[in-house]
């Protein structure tokens, strides 16, 4: 047993750094994306309420879920992203770096950290939005392991984007060309079925709409596609991303001179 926590003390170490980096400014980092949701969902309910019902349920409703997956989602990959560009710029990763830390545990370090935040901005929102509407979850069990996966996916995403960046304004690039867009086009505020057919088949080639879709199904039951068949997809991408990032880190690109 003294054997194991000796050898667990270094990952463990790098994981609690990770989470009070985030947890010391937890203004900006946690109560921040919860606010920005609310507004999306004051903005748009308000707009939209009354006049449009999808899958059978009242707009506010069908939006809430979209909005908790999508903060869940661009916050795992913030953290993940944020903390390597920042340590990589101001040149202290090397003190990470010349521990005897394996690149495996590096990279759950780094990805379990992305988990916690994702997961506790997504959980904020929640706490928030069920004081001003009922909010069912038929599916507990499937809205955790979406949450899970999801901020997963993103947290390892942004150890690639990470390692990738040598500047604040690459990491910008890929937050605004490649994390928000896909984002904003993956069903949060419509579902796909009311799309043209050629947007219908994009819409299928992004992952963040199978994320989105099969956690909406955990709160109500319904969705735009099979939960078993997005749970699928998000975990198979999940991997795929993290062999990436795990091959990067073990052959030390960008981060060893």
């Amino acid at each position: 047993m003294s054997i194991i926590s000796a050898r667990m003390r270094g990952p463990w170490t790098l994981f609690k750094k990770e989470l009070l980096r985030f947890w010391r400014v937890s203004f900006q980092t946690v109560a921040a994306p919860v606010m920005t949701a609310l507004l999306y969902l004051l903005v748009f309910s308000h707009v939209l309420e009354g006049r449009v019902q999808v899958h059978g349920l009242n707009y506010t409703s069908f939006l809430i879920p979209g909005l908790i997956m999508m903060s869940v989602l661009q916050n795992a990959f913030a953290n993940s992203s944020s903390s390597l560009i920042q340590s990589k710029v101001m040149g202290n990763l090397v003190f990470v770096l010349l521990t005897p830390l394996s690149y495996l545990e590096f990279f759950l370090a780094f990805l379990l950290a992305s988990v916690v935040r994702g997961v506790a901005v997504g959980l904020g929102i929640y706490l928030v939005a069920i004081v001003f509407i009922d909010l069912p979850m038929a599916h507990p069990l499937l809205v955790l392991m979406f949450a899970v996966a999801g901020s997963a996916f993103l947290g390892a995403f942004g150890i690639i984007a990470g390692i990738w960046a040598d500047k604040f304004d690459q990491m910008a690039a890929f937050q605004n060309f490649i994390i928000m867009p896909l984002s904003f086009l993956s069903g949060v505020f419509y579902s796909i079925h009311s799309l043209p057919p050629f947007w219908q088949t994009v819409s299928h080639l992004n992952p963040f709409f199978y994320m989105i879709d099969g956690f909406r199904y955990g709160f109500f039951g319904v969705s735009d596609i099979s939960p078993l068949i997005s749970l699928s997809i998000v975990l198979g991408s999940f991997f795929a991303i993290s062999w990436l990032a795990l091959t990067m880190l073990k052959s030390g690109y960008k981060l060893r001179g």
